[in-house]
């Protein structure tokens, strides 16, 4: 996509009710490409691109029964193809969601998808990224969710909020069920179900809400209260980190900090937290004013397209640390100077720091997780430090319940999402705190005009300690689904006859599978989720088609390969790779069924 306000996403997001009112999550709207977030007392749903989308209150519309003093119209519609969510919601292109009830239809449809005990009367959360509509998509939802016999909308102000705040706000007040976590399958293929068979949308006859001004409007017994996006996520940060360690950073002479916001939610984050409470320069934060079209930009924290960043952070007198986060804040990048530090290793550096770095994890983690395709780098950690590790599908709400369980505390995806229980999303702006505090903690004791410890000393000292796993990914975007899907079925064919002991090139198969879980709490099973070749010495390659694209499919390949030889550890990860990679393409005849010579993004 040549921009993402192109592209916009409905996710579902598990939180719940107020305990004390019966509430149910509430929507947070991200106008990003990434989220907006809309609970229910099950279900918390995020959209994330702001379309241009109407809702047709035309003559034919009826009124139903109606809440004390609010009149609830009843706006025919009929049902519109290709509503169903993929790992990260539902992403279309904006002009797919500028149809007449698209987003309409999908929101109603989540309301018919659960008991009214679990939304009547109850509170809704609801946030967005800020790009182009989202407070016009605002107002819809707050009329749908009035129309539905919500009671309250808890609303960002400018309906900004970020993902990981939505969920911090669900969890500080109490919702119920899950947390403010991702929905799961079961949920989400209700919904999709519904959007067939959608007939009607209830509406509430209300005016648009002043989402400018905080405070508290009323429509008879309906209100809509316009909160600081920002408070209770802060309030938050600060019983996790010990702020006044980052402070000490970030006030030095000879550390430089810089965060690119991209033009999105995190934008609204950035001075309040990096400047105003940690004495970051405020020079250190870039494209810190969320844009309704990310300052035409694609907000999605990769070497590609937060290139502005990588450029500076590679330049003969770059900053010590950088990081940028995407739309709706839930992801993060970070860079050393002159140095990238992949998702994969950023997540099991946390890890194997957290303990002494980060005061919300005095007493060691509980336990640890990655998604699939993201690189062993932390299944060493959890081995050495004797903590229970869990391998899941890709898709963030397949943590929620080890979370809840209490036998998960850190996990992240190689697809630039790291977190932890602190809340349950992952979350762009805590996974920069994490870096801050490591690099922090082990210069506390530097003087001035002393050497300090740089990121890439940090990650070279864990490569050396446990190994390092080169890894990377290859992206192929908007291929047509009916190759992209041949091509899969071509390897799940392949896998089905592969045996241990084959011979791919140099490397031996030591199993080939396409991978399925079996969630250790609930029992729930969730297969198909990609396919793996794994080879004897560790290496191994894996094929995905990705939910999260916003037009055809994207097919991903991931490429890893275990290096324990510290000589070998500057490697170019290309370099070492390119026998796999080769091997990869080789193997899955991508070039026959799509037609492409290289891919999108290279990771």
């Amino acid at each position: 996509m040549a921009s993402c306000c192109n592209s916009m996403r409905l996710e579902g997001f598990c939180s719940s009710a107020f305990r004390s009112s019966n509430a149910f999550p509430v929507p947070s709207f991200s106008s990003h490409l990434y989220t907006h977030r809309f609970p229910l007392k099950k279900i918390s749903f995020s959209v994330s691109h702001s379309p241009s989308f109407t809702i047709k209150a035309s003559s034919s519309s009826t009124t139903i029964a109606e809440p004390e003093g609010i009149k609830i119209n009843s706006v025919p519609t009929k049902p519109i193809e290709g509503q169903k969510t993929g790992t990260s919601g539902l992403r279309k292109k904006v002009k797919v969601f500028m149809q007449e009830n698209y987003l309409s239809n999908w929101i109603q449809s989540l309301f018919n998808s659960l008991p009214p005990e679990d939304y009547r009367n109850g509170v809704l959360v609801l946030g967005g990224d800020g790009r182009y509509f989202n407070r016009e998509a605002g107002q819809i939802i707050i009329k749908i969710a009035a129309g539905n016999g919500v009671r309250k909308i808890l609303v960002g102000r400018e309906c900004i909020m970020s993902t990981p705040a939505v969920s911090a706000v669900i969890r500080k007040r109490k919702f119920n069920y899950s947390s403010g976590q991702p929905a799961p399958e079961s949920i989400t293929d209700k919904i999709y179900g519904n959007t067939l068979s959608i007939s009607e949308i209830k509406m509430a006859e209300i005016p648009d809400v002043d989402l400018s001004r905080l405070g508290v409007t009323k429509y008879g017994n309906f209100s809509v209260e316009v909160v600081d996006p920002v408070s209770d996520y802060l309030e938050l940060m600060e019983t996790v980190f010990d702020f006044e360690l980052i402070r000490s950073l970030l006030s030095r002479s000879d550390f430089r900090f810089a965060f690119d916001a991209m033009h999105a939610v995190t934008g609204a984050y950035a001075k309040p937290i990096f400047v105003d409470k940690l004495r970051a320069s405020p020079d250190s934060i870039s494209n810190g004013v969320p844009l309704e079209d990310f300052g035409h930009g694609h907000p999605d924290p990769n070497l590609t397209y937060a290139k502005d960043l990588v450029n500076t952070m590679y330049s003969e007198n770059g900053p010590d640390l950088g990081a940028a986060s995407d739309g709706d804040g839930d992801r993060n990048m970070i860079l050393g100077k002159k140095f990238f530090v992949t998702p994969s290793d950023s997540v099991a550096i946390i890890a194997a720091n957290a303990q002494e770095a980060i005061p919300y994890f005095t007493s060691g983690p509980k336990g640890l997780a990655r998604s699939m395709p993201t690189s062993g780098a932390l299944d060493r950690v959890a081995e050495k430090l004797s903590l229970s590790f869990f391998e899941v599908p890709t898709g963030w709400k397949f943590f929620g319940n080890l979370m809840d369980s209490g036998k998960l505390s850190i996990c992240g995806e190689e697809s630039f999402g790291t977190g932890s229980d602190h809340i349950r999303e992952k979350d762009g702006i805590w996974a920069v705190l994490a870096w801050l505090s490591i690099i922090a903690y082990r210069n506390k004791d530097k003087k001035p005009g002393e050497k300090l410890v740089s990121v890439s000393d940090v990650v070279k000292e864990h490569w050396a300690t446990y190994g390092r796993n080169f890894f990377s990914r290859y992206d192929y975007e908007a291929c047509e689904s009916e190759v992209a899907n041949k091509m899969i079925e071509y390897l799940r064919d392949l896998v089905s006859k592969s045996q241990a002991g084959e011979n791919y090139g140099n490397y031996v198969l030591q199993f080939a599978d396409d991978f399925a879980y079996t969630d250790p709490v609930d029992g729930s099973v969730a297969s198909k989720q990609g396919v793996r070749f794994v080879f004897t010495d560790g290496s191994r390659i894996i094929f995905r088609l990705s939910g999260t694209g916003s037009a055809g499919a994207t097919i991903r390949i991931y490429i890893e390969r275990f290096e324990p030889d510290a000589s070998k550890h500057d490697m170019d990860a290309q370099v070492a790779l390119k026998p796999l990679i080769d091997l990869a393409l080789s193997v899955s005849k991508l070039k026959d069924f799509t037609g492409r010579e290289k891919p999108t993004v290279i990771t």
